[in-house]
Formats: structure tokens, sequence, C-alpha cells
């Protein structure tokens, strides 16, 4: 009688840790089935994120690069819908959101294009202001997916 409830607490210990195991594996898939990644997004329209220091004293250089320098190089571009720029005062700090038609357009652009438009942004700036290095740091770039 001894030997039958031992066998018997043994295999309800062990649907237990069963059940708990199935759970378990289940439970750590679901997050997997309801991710999309990145890649199904390319034909979506995209809006380009950064973040950039500019103190309040070079503020009108700053603005004055993105509209010679920026601006005319980007509306030139396939896939550009348009940007706005914002400036917070009290962080001294500059949102400029771009918008592209999709992330494959944007994406699409060759960064030794892209760099050498930043180095004429930068030397507008370092001659506007008559410094030897350019005053806005990149605090952070990213991407904003349009959310349906």
């Amino acid at each position: 009688m001894k030997l039958n409830l031992n066998l018997e607490k043994k295999f309800q210990r062990f649907c237990l840790v069963f059940i708990c195991f199935v759970v378990l594996i289940f439970q750590s898939d679901i997050p997997n089935l309801k991710a999309l990644t990145m890649d199904n997004y390319q034909g979506e329209m995209v809006i380009e994120e950064l973040r950039l220091k500019v103190p309040a004293d070079v503020k009108a250089a700053w603005l004055n690069a993105e509209k010679e320098i920026w601006e005319p190089w980007l509306s030139s571009q396939d896939g550009f819908l348009g940007r706005q720029l914002f400036w917070d005062k009290e962080k001294e700090e500059a949102l400029i959101l771009v918008n592209w038609k999709s992330k494959k357009l944007w994406k699409r652009i060759p960064m030794s294009e892209v760099n050498v438009v930043q180095q004429k942004f930068e030397d507008n700036v370092m001659a506007a202001l008559n410094v030897g290095e350019n005053p806005f740091k990149l605090i952070y770039e990213g991407e904003l997916d349009k959310q349906r």
C-alpha cells in the first residue's frame, strides 16, 4: 500500500513538472509569433529621427545651414517627403524629423554622399561662426515607423 502511494505521489509530481514545462515552452514562443522583423516595413513610410546639441547662441547658424545645405539636397532625393525642425530651449537640443516614402528608398542613399553633404554643412557652420570645429554634436539617430 505504501509503495502504491509513493508511486502515485511521484506520478503527480511528474505531471505537475511536465505541465509547467509545457506552459513555459508555449509562453516563450508567443512573443515570437507576434513579432515582425523590421524588414517587413521596407515599403512603408519611415521617419528618420536626429537629435543634436544646439546651443542657443549658435541656433541661427544651425537653422541657416540646415536651410542652405540640407534642405536643397534632401529635396533632390528620391523618396524624400519632407522634414520638420524643432528646438528645445531648456535642453538646447534640436530634433530633426525627416519623412521618407520608404525605408528602402532612404537606405539606398550612399553614406559617402551623406558624408559629403554633412561636411558641407559643417564647413558652412564653421565659416559662419569662425570656429575650428562643428558645434553641433549628434546625440541620437534612429527611425520611427508609422503605426496602423
